[in-house]
């Protein structure tokens, strides 16, 4: 990536390391770019932050598989059928997503504006996670 920022190095090395698992050049760097992002990202512009730093695509797949596995990142499948990806925070639970029908940018929604979005499940069922997509066009785009 250009202009290594030290800050999101470190902070993306604390969460890999808080899992209890290796701390790995590819992981550090893939969780970096998530983290600066500030929204979902493809596996392609995944590929373009990480610039000449890129991994080959089956390394970036495994390693986006294993942040979501691990809770450190969220993936979310857009209008388009494309994977998108976004670093989870500690702000990052159960939130729903913008997707621009025009550009197709995919923007997370504030966490407070989703709060009441109870989901009762039947007796004996269990919910492990909610997916919300709320389409149209974004602010740029409108």
């Amino acid at each position: 990536m250009s202009g290594v920022n030290r800050k999101s190095v470190a902070d993306a090395e604390e969460r890999l390391r808080s899992t209890g698992e290796r701390v790995t050049v590819p992981r550090v760097r893939v969780l970096e770019a998530l983290l600066q992002a500030g929204g979902a990202l493809t596996h392609q512009e995944i590929e373009v932050l990480l610039g000449s730093a890129a991994l080959d695509r089956v390394t970036l797949y495994r390693v986006l598989d294993w942040l979501c596995v691990k809770g450190l990142a969220h993936r979310m499948s857009g209008g388009d059928r494309v994977w998108r990806f976004s670093a989870i925070d500690g702000q990052h639970g159960r939130h729903a997503h913008f997707e621009c029908r025009h550009c197709g940018k995919v923007t997370c929604l504030d966490k407070q504006s989703t709060d009441e979005l109870a989901v009762n499940v039947p007796r004996g069922f269990r919910s492990e996670g909610i997916e919300l997509t709320v389409r149209g066009r974004c602010a740029q785009c409108a």
